[in-house]
């Protein structure tokens, strides 16, 4: 079954919270290195008081990808899973 999903105005993704999305996919802090290697800094007592701050924006900013692959990366990971 394929599914279909509304879509979302990049500013509105470009602006959720790393929080958020780890309170909805806690299993994500461990996989978000596959991204970026950057991301491992998420495991430090700083990098869990970022994370309640930092949007993906920020986030983008920080590791040096574009928004839109740093976005598309995050989704693939999400979607796929299991």
């Amino acid at each position: 079954m394929i599914q279909t999903f509304e879509p979302i105005p990049l500013y509105e993704v470009s602006e959720t919270k790393l929080a958020d999305l780890l309170k909805e996919y806690p299993w994500l802090k461990d996989k978000i290195t596959k991204v970026n290697e950057k991301f491992i800094m998420l495991n430090t007592p700083l990098g869990k008081v970022m994370a309640k701050k930092a949007t993906i924006r920020d986030m983008s900013k920080k590791s040096g990808m574009d928004e839109d692959e740093l976005i598309e990366k995050l989704s693939v990971l999400i979607a796929n899973h299991k």
